[in-house]
């Protein structure tokens, strides 16, 4: 069983930024995905970001150019820089592992909450 286990949410206002990062334990695979994905009021969940062991990433078309994931292979932990923030950011936030390049794996974290309010 992979543990995923995300920290950093908060309120922020708008034009702020933020970091969050995620820790993964247990029968993690260093090789696998790790992913960001967010679940906004009245929307389905979404793909943020995503970075690959050797250092690949994608994003998604609503965070690009605000957003940096990065990756530390050797603590087994994602973050996820995000700047310029709006109210659209807002939602929670999932980690998510056990998927490839760039689809979702079946482990998630119990989700971080972002709130941009001024």
């Amino acid at each position: 069983q992979v543990q995923l286990v995300e920290s950093g949410g908060g309120l922020v206002q708008p034009g702020g930024s933020l970091r969050l990062s995620c820790v993964a334990s247990g029968s993690f695979s260093s090789t696998d995905v790790l992913a960001w994905y967010r679940q906004t009021p009245g929307e389905q969940r979404e793909f943020v970001a995503g970075t690959t062991r050797d250092g690949r990433t994608a994003y998604g078309s609503a965070v690009k150019d605000r957003f940096t994931v990065s990756r530390d292979n050797a603590k087994n932990t994602v973050s996820l820089q995000m700047n310029s923030l709006t109210t659209a950011d807002s939602g929670v936030y999932y980690c998510n592992t056990g998927g490839g390049p760039w689809y979702e794996g079946p482990y998630w974290g119990q989700g971080t909450r972002v709130t941009v309010s001024s």
